[in-house]
């Protein structure tokens, strides 16, 4: 299948360490059922099975969602529904919350099945580095994708949206069939390459829940 052109969407929230289990499970319960929105193509929300991080940062939830332009994401992002979720649901029961977005190419299908495995990278090169450096990152990404063949897709691009993506440059989604395929991979060694270009690294793995 020839590939198309995605937009990638993911937002983290950290939820309040008092926040009443129920409030939570109302949180991402309708953050899920935003899927119903004309300009969403696809969008899932669960906890985090796993998040490393260089820094402090730490997060429980993640949104994934995907739209096939951009006005599609505006137009989302503008939303009475999304603008309600956010202030009825989300807001009450989070601490902390940041998004990233970037544009890559898509092969394979828009929804990404029920129970695979999903693995995101954030990173935020240190600055003064230049364009080479990057390219150098970005080649060491692309390496991942060809290394691993139990990716079962993979998008890859910089982030648009850095002021609300507290300056994470560049953004990975690795699909997996499993949890079990994801951990049998050595991320880490491939990741080892960039280390000393980073001021920070994020990665967060994430089930696709069953309701998606």
């Amino acid at each position: 299948m020839e590939p198309g052109k995605i937009f990638e969407h993911i937002v983290l929230f950290k939820i309040k360490s008092d926040a009443q289990t129920s409030a939570v499970d109302a949180m991402v319960s309708n953050l899920n059922g935003m899927i119903s929105l004309d300009p969403v193509l696809y969008l899932s929300a669960s906890p985090l099975v796993r998040i490393r991080s260089l820094s402090s940062l730490t997060f429980t939830h993640m949104l994934h969602a995907r739209y096939g332009s951009m006005p599609d994401l505006d137009c989302y992002e503008d939303h009475p529904v999304h603008l309600s979720v956010i202030d009825n649901y989300v807001t009450p029961v989070v601490d902390d919350k940041m998004g990233v977005d970037w544009i890559s190419d898509l092969t394979g299908s828009i929804k990404v099945p029920p129970g695979s495995a999903i693995r995101v990278t954030l990173l935020k090169l240190k600055k003064g580095l230049g364009e080479s450096v990057k390219n150098e990152v970005l080649g060491v990404l692309e390496g991942i994708r060809r290394k691993f063949p139990s990716i079962e897709q993979f998008t890859l691009g910089e982030n648009f949206s850095q002021e609300k993506g507290r300056n994470f440059s560049i953004c990975s989604l690795a699909v997996f069939k499993g949890m079990s395929e994801l951990e049998a991979v050595n991320w880490e060694s491939e990741m080892a390459k960039v280390k000393e270009f980073l001021d920070d690294e994020m990665v967060l793995d994430y089930v696709v829940p069953l309701l998606a």
